[in-house]
């Protein structure tokens, strides 16, 4: 299931979040392939390899890709496009797709890998033409301040979330 939303420039997918695991290397078929290895092998000293594999929210937008909890509409993770070195689907498993973004505060990679009985090709093309589009918009537009727009993002998301919240009550109540 995707929405799409114009006036906010977004995308989002439903599906299954595998994991996260750091790599070494920003690039190549190798890495992803590697991280499901990874993934695969139990680790009882990693938490995040340990996790439950979870359904999320994968928003994509020309300020990054947000991954957020479906139940809970917790922000598990926020990758912005700058930092996304590579997408691509995992030839071994073709329903399996990731992309590696460097750690905005560390000198890190990590593999985000998901799964999507649907949307993995269609995903990695979404993700890899906004990457195209926010690097045009950037060159024509100059440079903004990436977090601030990731907070914006989070902050409208946040008041259409009270919005509904709030209508859901209100229905309770007069009921």
């Amino acid at each position: 299931m995707s929405d799409i939303s114009e006036d906010d420039n977004e995308i989002s997918f439903s599906v299954k979040f595998l994991g996260r695991v750091e790599v070494v290397r920003p690039s190549g078929i190798q890495v992803l392939n590697e991280a499901v290895q990874s993934l695969k092998t139990p680790d009882k000293y990693n938490p995040e390899k340990a996790a439950k594999k979870s359904k999320v929210h994968l928003f994509v937008s020309l300020s990054g890709v947000d991954i957020l909890e479906k139940k809970t509409k917790f922000l598990l993770y926020t990758c912005p496009l700058p930092g996304i070195s590579f997408c691509a689907v995992v030839p071994s498993s073709p329903k399996v797709f990731g992309f590696v973004a460097q750690h905005p505060a560390a000198d890190k990679y990590h593999c985000y890998l998901f799964h999507s009985a649907k949307f993995s090709h269609v995903l990695v093309s979404v993700i890899g033409d906004t990457f195209r589009a926010s690097k045009k918009e950037l060159s024509t537009r100059g440079e903004r301040d990436l977090k601030v727009e990731a907070l914006r993002h989070k902050n409208k998301m946040l008041q259409r979330e009270n919005t509904e919240l709030k209508r859901r009550l209100e229905a309770q109540t007069d009921a």
